[in-house]
């Protein structure tokens, strides 16, 4: 009886030729459409590219910039998001995280796939050319060719990937500053980029450990897959946490923020250089999981102290 009731419910989303209904058909392929753009990953993209933007116009922010510079740096990552999965389709049809994907479950071809991020990303840079300053569209350009066509191909040959992919992890902001001011005033695009780049670290080093079974089994060269004991990967987490603490006094020095920013600022990385400290005595998935929890409160906490100090407190 069950299973005739099942079968009877999955007959509604087919016509009367035994073809699934248009309605079902389009709503799939758009979530696959979706799932190619990695949305999570973009909406914190985006996140800090609208905090770069407002830290570089200050009290001169518009919103049409803003919006524009936010739909065209948007499309640039969903397609590059798509070239990534179709290169890493094999490695990830390997991996038990992601071997459901569209492209390694079939669902989308590679053609198809490779035509979507090759469409969406073209149609991206060139609004951006068309409606906010060169120095964004090439800063978005930089991005997709470090994440698409340097980065990926790397992460099976070298463990040095994870810092090259920092590269253009940590562009998003300078997209939005360069869409405020152009080429002008760089000191706060530096700031931000190597925040950006020194926080991905600890919280890439974080993921890779949970997962080294599964990215070693795929034969992608991270360092948790060659660390058996841990206190390589442990040392290089604590380091870079540490670092975060100075690095993040640049906003400070190049006139971005004040004592609010630098007192939270400092607070955080300590939070953050604390949990890296449990994972070195520790060195369990539990301990890498909550390293990679403090990364996720320490980067928007950070951001948002800066956004603070920058537009209400000055």
């Amino acid at each position: 009886m069950k299973s005739t009731l099942v079968g009877e419910a999955d007959l509604q989303h087919y016509g009367s030729g035994g073809r699934m209904a248009a309605p079902v058909v389009i709503r799939s392929r758009l979530a696959d459409c979706l799932e190619l753009t990695k949305p999570r990953i973009a909406v914190m993209a985006l996140f800090t590219v609208a905090c770069g933007y407002w830290l570089g116009a200050g009290s001169d922010s518009g919103s049409r910039v803003l919006l524009n510079t936010l739909l065209g740096a948007g499309l640039v990552a969903a397609g590059g998001s798509a070239l990534n999965q179709v290169f890493e389709r094999r490695t990830d049809a390997r991996m038990r995280r992601t071997k459901n994907r569209p492209i390694p479950a079939g669902r989308v071809s590679v053609e198809q796939a490779t035509a979507f991020g090759a469409i969406t990303s073209g149609v991206g840079l060139a609004y951006l050319m068309a409606t906010v300053p060169p120095a964004a569209t090439l800063a978005a350009a930089l991005t997709l060719v470090f994440y698409a066509l340097i980065y990926t191909p790397l992460k099976t040959m070298t463990q040095w990937n994870t810092v090259i992919g920092a590269i253009p992890g940590a562009l998003p902001p300078v997209i939005g500053w360069c869409a405020a001011r152009g080429w002008e005033d760089a000191g706060g695009a530096v700031a931000l980029f190597l925040l950006l780049f020194v926080w991905q670290l600890p919280h890439f080093l974080a993921i890779a450990w949970m997962y080294r079974a599964d990215y070693a089994g795929a034969g992608l060269q991270m360092l948790p897959g060659t660390d058996a004991t841990g206190k390589r990967t442990a040392t290089v987490m604590v380091v870079t946490a540490a670092a975060l603490i100075p690095v993040g006094f640049l906003a400070v020095w190049v006139g971005l923020a004040g004592w609010v920013y630098a007192v939270g600022a400092t607070l955080l990385g300590i939070m953050f250089v604390r949990k890296t400290l449990g994972f070195a005595r520790d060195r369990s998935d539990r301990q890498a999981k909550r390293v990679l929890r403090a990364s996720l409160v320490y980067l928007p906490g950070v951001l948002v102290l800066l956004l603070i100090d920058a537009l209400l407190l000055k």
